[in-house]
């Protein structure tokens, strides 16, 4: 998991920042990216690509890579603004916004598969967070920061919509809740047009 940073100390690079995002696949909430610079050599046991791992696994190490992380960074990129550049556009912005808000400038960036629009040395990794340990841990930050968004403000704010249980995804109950209570506010309409024409085919 480190054979990419490894390279990158090689070169000379201190501050190598792992970045990834969630919640790409969603039709509800906000699409939201991590940044995560650790230390060098530092190897924190179990860091994954957090969709292989379970959310108790995802808390306990999310509370890990806070505290041993030099810096981490979080961005959003809300539903109305997905709707507006597209879902890559608006995952490349969140991506870009969660290395601008790191304590510490990254001298190089290793991405989930993605490019960065910033001015720094980065290199894209196919399945990067399966391949990458600062990559994956910035998967676990962002699936856990978005996990806890879902579970806490959103399904407070919508609370008939399931939104604790399939966090934002398309599953039976999720469409079936737009179709009776229409789209929410937060709802990423780009993405719901087919479900909801689809509905009006089957009835």
């Amino acid at each position: 998991m480190l054979a990419y940073e490894k390279e990158g100390w090689e070169q000379s690079y201190r501050r190598i920042a792992g970045v990834d995002e969630v919640g790409r696949g969603c039709l509800f909430g906000d699409v939201v990216a991590a940044a995560v610079i650790l230390p060098e050599g530092l190897i924190i046991d179990g860091v994954n690509d957090s969709k292989k791992l379970t959310a108790k696994k995802r808390d306990a190490l999310y509370e890990i890579i806070m505290e041993q992380a030099l810096a981490v960074g979080v961005g959003y990129v809300e539903s109305n603004v997905i709707d507006e550049i597209n879902i890559k556009q608006a995952s490349r912005l969140a991506m870009k916004k969660a290395v601008e808000s790191l304590e510490h400038i990254p001298d190089y960036m290793l991405i989930d598969a993605e490019k960065v629009d910033l001015p720094l040395p980065q290199r894209a990794i196919i399945k990067g967070d399966a391949n990458s340990q600062s990559i994956a841990a910035a998967s676990i930050i962002a699936k856990v920061t978005r996990d806890r968004l879902c579970e806490g403000l959103w399904e407070e704010l919508y609370p008939d919509y399931g939104i604790a249980i399939h966090k934002g995804y398309a599953t039976k109950l999720h469409r079936e809740q737009i179709t009776a209570l229409g789209p929410t506010p937060m709802h990423r309409r780009s993405f719901i047009g087919k479900i909801l024409a689809e509905q009006q085919t089957l009835f």
